[in-house]
């Protein structure tokens, strides 16, 4: 801002116009005169278009807090009817093991039993595969501790080293990820596995 030296003298009438620097005059020149106005328009501007600024932030706030939430409520339906379309199709399974039990309870043969919990296992595993789990077996494969969890080890020469020589428990495997790693128990002893 434009500093301003009061040049007024004790007979000046009040309220009359302080005179300028005369070295200030001098340096700004024929700008002098216009400074005063452009600084406050400059000013004034300024404040506008802060003021629009923060109207526009704050506008975009509120979307992107309307946009969180809708977000949110659109994965939470989502996982709602991907548990409910899961259930629907576990719920066939269900029956079948349902009526195995029954059939098995009101006499039925044992060989029947063994057959039907078969087809059940068989369904558990369709639905799986529609839902793009994968099963992780490894027996014989090289012992990899980001798919398989090794629960003891066993002294055998006969396959190569490091290998899965007993599967205790399945794996499986989501969208590329593990769900459970496969219990395994692991070869020591044999030779060196090749490249």
């Amino acid at each position: 801002m434009v500093s301003r030296k009061s040049n007024a003298g004790a007979g000046d009438p009040p309220g009359a116009s302080a005179p300028f620097d005369p070295e200030l005059v001098a340096d700004l020149g024929a700008e002098f005169d216009l400074r005063g106005d452009n600084v406050e328009r400059e000013l004034e501007a300024a404040r506008t278009e802060a003021a629009g600024h923060l109207e526009t932030a704050q506008r975009l706030q509120a979307e992107f807090e309307n946009y969180r939430r809708r977000v949110t409520r659109e994965q939470a339906d989502s996982v709602a009817r991907a548990g409910k379309r899961i259930v629907e199709e576990l719920l066939p399974v269900l029956d079948n093991l349902e009526r195995a039990i029954a059939h098995t309870t009101a006499g039925g043969d044992l060989a029947q039993l063994v057959t039907g919990v078969g087809m059940v296992h068989q369904q558990v595993l369709d639905v799986f595969g529609k839902e793009g789990v994968e099963i992780i077996d490894p027996l014989g494969e090289e012992f990899d501790p980001q798919f398989h969890q090794a629960v003891g080890q066993h002294e055998d020469v006969s396959v190569p080293d490091n290998s899965v020589v007993e599967v205790l428990q399945k794996g499986y495997l989501l969208g590329g990820r593990v769900v459970r790693p496969a219990m395994v128990i692991v070869g020591s002893g044999g030779p060196a596995r090749k490249g």
